[in-house]
């Protein structure tokens, strides 16, 4: 693979670019005609009404399924975590993957709760796991170089951090899986977010850097300076997204970027979770901004920095429930909210079929 990004000319991520769709304006209205025949006054079940149109526009489906449902959660380091920017060694990685495996996690509690099957993927985790049952190992690097050195992956490394995410998209497709979540493990995070919020939103550094796992003051104003600084070594560059990813993203972000782009171009919805999940997201959106149509933002987080780019993106987000964990918490949580507005507009019954009068009183 050539050391040049995303190109017109054959790559894999070329290839997704082309199959992404705009969704048809039509399909809105056919979902739209069904609520509006539904016995209750017309728009009184607010987002939820909102959630099954976008889902018969997505599937292009009068009728459309969510049976199986998948949240990808990546995992991977970041050799900036040597600059102090977290409150948790780097070691808490590959225990956290193991405790995914386990089913010991927060997002396997709520994945199980949404009837949603968790996949655990390394892409970057600096961790040898061997042959261990449930991990998908897709190692693009092992943990992402201190971009306050350089940056932090190659462009090839960055590119093939995507192409796993639409691999990953693509298999689960053909599978059958019908709605997807985003989620990440990867201890310092936060920082390689920020950076990628500051680039793209083009924000102040400290307009969308928080604490992330709850660092002291004192450690955030060094994460503040630590990012400016990558953004000045690294200059990297706001009108090419995959140049942005690779000097100061990370490889789970990645991963969530290909997995957005992969779910637009097999027309499957995809839930982003949190801070670092949107990231991706945005990546993904800077890329092809046709995205935006088969993504729901699942929840509002804590950190600072979400908000911008959700706004870049022109996403709301569904829940705001003072979330700050990742993994995909966020994500399955909101898949029951959107799942539920698809039972309203197939279960729910007409006006005619319940002999129920829809005319208004005068």
């Amino acid at each position: 693979m050539e050391d040049e990004g995303w190109k017109i000319g054959g790559s894999m991520i070329d290839e997704t670019l082309k199959s992404i769709k705009p969704v048809e304006e039509k399909w809105y209205e056919i979902a739209q005609h069904r609520l509006d025949n539904l016995t209750k006054p017309p728009g009184s079940l607010g987002r939820l009404e909102e959630f099954a149109r976008r889902l018969v526009a997505i599937f292009e489906d009068n009728a459309p399924s969510m049976n199986k449902k998948a949240i990808f959660t990546f995992a991977g380091d970041h050799g900036v975590t040597v600059e102090g920017v977290s409150a948790y060694p780097k070691e808490v990685t590959p225990q956290m993957v193991f405790n995914f495996l386990r089913g010991g996690a927060g997002i396997n509690v709520l994945a199980r709760h949404a009837g949603a099957e968790v996949v655990v993927v390394d892409i970057g985790v600096d961790y040898d796991f061997n042959d261990i049952e449930g991990l998908l190992k897709m190692k693009v690097i092992k943990g992402t170089r201190n971009f306050t050195n350089g940056p932090a992956m190659t462009k090839d490394e960055a590119v093939r951090c995507i192409e796993i995410g639409i691999e990953l998209a693509n298999g689960y497709a053909k599978k059958g899986y019908k709605i997807f979540g985003t989620g990440e493990m990867g201890i310092g995070n936060t920082t390689p977010s920020s950076a990628i919020a500051a680039v793209l939103t083009k924000r102040p550094v400290e307009e969308v850097t928080g604490r992330g796992t709850g660092i002291s003051d004192e450690a955030l104003k060094r994460k503040i300076d630590v990012i400016k600084k990558a953004i000045e070594i690294n200059m990297p560059d706001p009108d090419d997204p995959i140049d942005v990813l690779s000097k100061v993203g990370g490889a789970e972000i990645g991963g969530i970027a290909g997995l957005v782009l992969g779910a637009a171009s097999n027309r499957i919805p995809v839930v982003i979770d949190g801070f670092i999940s949107t990231a991706g997201a945005l990546i993904a959106y800077c890329i092809e901004p046709k995205t935006k149509d088969y993504m729901f933002a699942a929840h509002n987080s804590v950190e600072i920095g979400h908000k911008a780019m959700l706004d870049k993106m022109g996403l709301k987000p569904i829940l705001d429930l003072d979330l700050r964990l990742g993994e995909g918490t966020g994500a399955a949580l909101s898949m029951l909210l959107i799942e539920a507005g698809l039972k309203i507009y197939k279960e729910m019954a007409t006006f005619g079929e319940a002999g129920v009068s829809n005319e208004i009183q005068k």
